[in-house]
Formats: structure tokens, sequence, C-alpha cells
């Protein structure tokens, strides 16, 4: 009986050892190690920091060995960088920061291709070149607009980015006359802008938009079908893409509109001005307005300098006069919005400017009076998603605006 007892005193004792050591060996164990991630491929922190730009002539060889580096190594150091950067592309302006192992040792250059993109050359250890990107934020934003002098000021003064702009001028180019703008009209958007380091690169996309002028409202709604068509729709699913831009360029002013009676400002007779004449610097670029096969492109007649006609159809046919030089040939087919020539003043002209012209079953009509046939509608099943999109966009905008 004592042996027993005695037996199982020492397998208790036994026990409780085994459980403390297992709880020391548990607790001795080291925690396991997180790889570190940093940002440019190598931790910053211990290095001295030079920055700078590129300087006009520069060259890769002669920049990297200005920075520290022997021509020997600036030479191994081009061969490295392969198909990682070509470094003929380096350009004038672009930033640089160099960083300096005990103050004087070159190890690092990071060299900025772009506002996100950036190439880092190590000279430390072993010499290699890798590419890396800044962090970007998708930020959801808005704008509520009220033009008082013109689109790209107004937006301008309410903080927009100018890429919101371009962006909303090309939603409703075929549905809304920019150079017709008046005192009080209204532009609420709802979109994504793209931010690195704190700074605007561009927007993501415009989800929804809305031109108030009096009682009309024309909203436009992103809903992309994926079959490489339109994007943009009203309320009732119809494209916000028309068969004819509004203009054929961007952002100019009228300085001469339709007339059947107009003292020419040449030759100071009065005489039928059947097209319109857009100011603008010589060079800005002409669009056609829609698709169509150019029936000529050359010097025209009656003071038409260079000039560009394009039939669009059995009915339409323009034509853009006092082209300072044209970029298409007779007989070529082209498409909307392609850049058909560029601004000028040849032929009769006292200034630069683009005179538009439009003939409907070959007859003149005034350009800002021409109506434009819709493309396609959204397809039929998608047509629910569109209007559910569209109160719940026009709800938020609403929400905010107030």
């Amino acid at each position: 009986m004592v042996v027993k007892k005695l037996f199982c005193i020492i397998l208790l004792v036994l026990s409780v050892l085994a459980c403390t050591q297992k709880r020391e060996t548990a607790v001795s164990e080291p925690e396991p190690q997180k790889d570190t991630v940093y940002p440019l491929g190598f931790c910053t922190d211990s290095f001295r920091v030079v920055s700078g730009k590129i300087a006009n002539g520069d060259n890769f060889v002669a920049w990297i060995s200005r920075l520290g580096a022997s021509q020997q190594e600036a030479h191994a150091l081009a061969q490295v960088c392969d198909t990682v950067f070509d470094v003929r592309k380096m350009r004038a302006g672009n930033s640089w920061k160099a960083y300096y192992r005990d103050s004087t040792q070159l190890s690092y250059v990071v060299y900025d291709n772009s506002r996100v993109q950036q190439t880092v050359f190590q000279l430390r250890d072993s010499l290699s070149v890798w590419s890396c990107e800044k962090t970007v934020e998708l930020i959801r934003k808005s704008a509520d607009v009220t033009i008082n002098s013109s689109l790209w000021n107004d937006m301008v003064a309410a903080g927009a980015s100018p890429d919101l702009i371009t962006e909303v001028a090309d939603i409703y180019a075929w549905t809304v006359d920019f150079f017709g703008l008046q005192k009080g009209d209204r532009f609420r958007i709802l979109y994504d802008e793209r931010l690195c380091e704190g700074e605007s690169i561009g927007i993501e996309r415009v989800d929804y938009a809305e031109f108030l002028r009096d009682t009309t409202c024309l909203k436009a709604v992103y809903y992309n079908q994926g079959d490489g068509g339109n994007t943009y729709w009203n309320e009732k699913g119809e494209s916000m893409r028309k068969a004819f831009l509004k203009a054929p360029l961007k952002f100019n002013r009228i300085s001469s509109g339709f007339s059947l009676h107009r003292k020419h400002p040449v030759y100071g007779t009065v005489r039928a001005h059947t097209g319109v004449d857009y100011a603008a610097p010589t060079g800005t670029p002409v669009m056609s307005i829609g698709d169509g096969t150019v029936l000529s492109a050359g010097w025209g007649n009656g003071g038409a300098g260079n000039m560009v006609k394009i039939r669009h159809n059995s009915v339409y046919t323009t034509a853009y006069l006092h082209l300072s030089k044209m970029a298409v040939k007779a007989g070529q087919r082209v498409s909307q919005g392609q850049v058909i020539g560029y601004v000028g003043m040849t032929g009769t002209a006292t200034g630069p400017h683009l005179d538009f012209r439009v003939w409907k079953n070959g007859s003149p009509v005034n350009p800002l009076k021409l109506e434009s046939p819709p493309s396609e509608p959204i397809a039929p099943e998608n047509l629910p998603v569109l209007d559910s999109l569209c109160r719940s966009y026009s709800s938020a905008i609403s929400g905010i605006s107030e």
C-alpha cells in the first residue's frame, strides 16, 4: 500500500515537471519575425539625401557620375538597366533623389519617371535597377459649379481639377453647347479622383453628372455594358453620344455666327456667311464632328484657304476652312472626334479662326442649330440597373449640394 502511494506521488511530480517544462519551452520560443516592406525597396532612414532635377542636355552616365559614381560604375549601371529603364528617355526637369551612406558614398539614386512611376538604381554592394510605384489613393468627390464667366474659370475657382473639366466636356460634347453657356448654368458632378502624395494625378471616372439650366436638367450616368460601346446614358437609357459633336474644337469663342446678311470683314460688302467662325489660336486641333469620308482636302475656292470637306452620310456634309495645315487626305475614312486639321488663317482671314460649315441635303444650315440623332440606346435588360444607379446618384448629389 505504501509503495503504491509512493508510486502515485512520483507520477504526479513527474507530470507537474513535464507541464512546467512545456510552459517554459512555449514562453522561450521567439515570435516569428515579419518582413519589413520598404516602398523604394530599401530603408531610407540611415542615408543622407540630396535631391534635384535633370538638367537640360544631361545624359545618364554624366548624371550618375556627377552624383558620385565612377565612370566605370556609371557605364556598368547603364548596361544593367536593360529593359527596366531606357537611359535615352531621361527628361529634363524630372526629379531625382540621391542617397549617400556615411554622407559621401553614393548608394542609391531614385529617378521620378512620372508623378507615380519611379526607377531605383542601386550602387551599394552590387549594381541593380528596379521599378516601383508611389501609393495612389482613390477619393470620392463631388463638384457643384455655377457658371459666372466660363466653365474653365468657374471650375478652377471651385477647386476642381482641370482634368475634371475635360471629362465633363467629353461627356456632354454631344448635348451641351459649351460655346453658348449662360450665366447661371450649373454642373453637379460625382466622381473619383486619383491622388498621389496629396496631389491630383487625374480623374478615375465620373459616375454621375447633371447640367441644369432653368427648369432643364440633363443627367448623365456611367454604366458599362461590357460591349466596348457607349458608357454614358441619360435617365431614359439614351446614349449621351450622338451622331455629331456640338462643335469641332474645344473651349474657344464664337467670333461670327451664321448669317445671310453679314458685312465681310475684309471686302466690306454685305454677303451671306453660311457658317460659324470659332476664334482660336493657330495650331488648335480641329475635329470631325462625325464619322464620314473626306471628299476633299486642299486649297478651297473663294478665300477658303486650306479646307477639309467631309461627307457624313447621304444627308449631311461639313467643311472646315482656313486651316494652317491638314491631317487627312481625300478619300480617307474618318471617325467622330478625329483630328482632321489645325486652326490657321489661310485664304481670306483677318486672324486665326475656324470657319465651320454644314450642309443638309445640299443646303447650308446653321451649325449651332444642327439636330443630332442619338446612337443606340442601352440594352433593355440593363435599364433597371441604370434607373437604380440614376436614382441613387441623384439622391446623393442632392444631399451634398444642399
